[in-house]
């Protein structure tokens, strides 16, 4: 059994609410997980307490949250020391003519710093016009309205995540730490040698 760290930045709730789909996925194959808010990182905190961290982050304007960029650029050397892993939720990455443009996001947070992660999820985000004033509803439309195409909720809300890639993410980087650390979760779902 090894230990997990899911660090995530959001601005909405959806990365949030995928990391702890992660932290789910893992913790069913045998792992301790811990998910955390960057922003709520105890003054002692330490990635060493942990064999592997998960990173998450979500696109607002083009940009990641200030506060993962900080966090991954202070603990980089730690970070290469261990399997990590790094997810990015934007709407960019709901549609296949986007998708380019939200790859384009990973490749500037990963040159701006210097990291390495060893898995990389892209996935598409959600839309809050429940939680929206006024006019960032209407800016909101205008930048989403060709993903604005499915039925909404009746709160407005609309939700672009793929669960299904979220659960697959999970189960390839809780196998990569498996592998690359050499542990056994004795999961009956693994044939025995």
């Amino acid at each position: 059994m090894s230990s997990f760290l899911i660090l995530y930045g959001t601005g909405e709730g959806q990365t949030a609410k995928i990391a702890e789909r992660i932290e789910s996925e893992i913790s069913e194959r045998g792992h301790e997980t811990s998910t955390l808010d960057v922003r709520d990182r105890p003054d002692s905190f330490s990635v060493d307490e942990y064999d592997a961290v998960i990173v998450g982050a979500s696109i607002h304007l083009g940009k990641h949250q200030d506060a993962v960029r900080d966090f991954v650029t202070e603990n980089r050397s730690a970070l290469e020391g261990m399997p990590t892993a790094f997810f990015q939720v934007s709407l960019s990455s709901a549609t296949d003519e986007k998708r380019e443009e939200a790859a384009g996001y990973v490749e500037t947070f990963l040159a701006e710093t210097g990291w390495h992660p060893d898995r990389i999820g892209q996935f598409g985000g959600a839309l809050r016009f429940s939680e929206y004033g006024f006019l960032k509803r209407l800016m909101m439309k205008q930048i989403a309205k060709e993903l604005l195409v499915q039925e909404r909720k009746p709160d407005g809300d609309v939700e672009f995540t793929d669960w299904d890639a979220v659960d697959a993410f999970a189960a390839d980087v809780a196998t990569f730490v498996e592998g690359r650390l050499g542990v056994n979760t004795d999961r009956t779902d693994t044939p025995s040698t």
